[in-house]
């Protein structure tokens, strides 16, 4: 009930309008309507609006109206990146990607089973996924602004707002932005449940606690042993999340100016991508799967879609003191079975500095006071 009452706390306006919104929220709740439909009629947390245009704003705009500054646009993309990274594919076109400290991947289009991708990224950034010229490039300091604080999840829906002719619509590959338009980053507050934790041991449960208690919804398949050079984790402090997109969860395991980290995968990214091979051999990345031994797990919330987020770096802040501490993907371990701790800091690869640890718990985003 709190995930309920901190959502309801942005939707319910004094506006007639937003009432009727409430109001089908509560009926889909009653009467379950799908998702599609409550997804519709919910407000968004709130928009990024970036224009196609050099040197214009970059802006947030939170469900009270409030509009918060946070980058300029430095450059404009030439291309998309076709083919994209493997797990690009399981998204959906027209919505994020992929969440970062040092990108944004945007999917376009699916095209023979590989991704096509429109990205942003700041204009201090290591982000070889991004592909040359495919970028809108942001004038922010990398793990800030839509990167940190306000960094959107996989999932959320992307809208292209014309300049001149022509309605607004989804990003696709037919309707790609072009100078003058706008790009418009819905987000969406989404409650799948609290806390994911993890046994590090093959066989071991992920588990997944909510308000109804607590399920089962993968093993591990492969434990996790040490750390890697993901370069991103430069740009993202110990124990927070370095991105996530529809196949990994990225850790940093390093304080912000090194390299270190390690990757949470589902089964079907470490059997299908050619990228990923070589995870079945190196202890940096943890390998899932589903509890039914057959399912696919990638592009699935809560772990690979509309959940996690890096959320602020040092010195950011949100509206409210509850959403500047609540609004990221925390991590905290235990060594050996013992008590909750941070994540030790390592730098670099080492193949057994995490050999120790038995248990991972991911805290989920959030933005409401608990006493709600």
């Amino acid at each position: 009930m709190v995930r309920v009452a901190g959502r309801f706390r942005h939707i319910v306006t004094k506006t007639a309008a937003t009432l009727l919104s409430a109001a089908i929220l509560l009926l889909a709740d009653n009467f379950s309507l799908s998702p599609a439909v409550a997804e519709e009629t919910q407000i968004p947390l709130y928009k990024i609006t970036i224009p196609m245009e050099t040197g214009k704003d970059v802006t947030v705009t939170t469900s009270d109206g409030t509009i918060y500054h946070v980058g300029q646009v430095f450059a404009l993309p030439q291309t998309t990146r076709w083919p994209s990274y493997t797990a690009s594919a399981w998204g959906t076109p027209g919505e994020v990607c992929a969440s970062a400290v040092n990108a944004l991947h945007m999917l376009v289009s699916i095209e023979k089973e590989k991704g096509r991708t429109l990205s942003i990224i700041p204009s201090e950034t290591i982000a070889p996924a991004a592909g040359p010229g495919a970028s809108i490039v942001i004038s922010s300091e990398a793990g800030t602004g839509i990167f940190g604080a306000w960094a959107p999840p996989v999932g959320s829906k992307i809208t292209v707002v014309k300049k001149a002719t022509g309605p607004d619509a989804p990003l696709s590959a037919k309707n790609l932005p072009v100078r003058g338009d706008t790009l418009l980053i819905s987000v969406l507050e989404k409650d799948f449940g609290y806390v994911t934790e993890i046994e590090n041991r093959p066989g071991g449960r992920v588990i997944l606690w909510s308000k109804d208690g607590y399920s089962i919804i993968a093993r591990v398949i492969r434990p996790l042993g040490g750390t890697g050079r993901f370069e991103g984790t430069m740009f993202q402090k110990t124990g927070a999340l370095r991105a996530n997109h529809c196949g990994v969860i990225d850790f940093s395991s390093s304080q912000r100016g090194k390299i270190g980290g390690f990757q949470i995968i589902p089964w079907d990214h470490a059997l299908f991508s050619k990228e990923m091979q070589g995870s079945w051999d190196m202890t940096q990345w943890m390998i899932i799967g589903p509890t039914d031994g057959k399912s696919m797990m990638g592009g699935k919330p809560p772990l690979f879609k509309e959940v996690l987020v890096p959320g602020p770096a040092d010195g950011e802040k949100l509206w409210d003191i509850w959403s500047t501490y609540g609004r990221r993907s925390l991590l905290l371990v235990r060594k050996n079975g013992g008590a909750w701790q941070r994540l030790p800091d390592v730098d670099g690869r080492n193949d057994n500095a995490l050999k120790d640890i038995t248990h991972l718990r991911i805290y989920f985003p959030f933005t409401a006071e608990p006493a709600e």
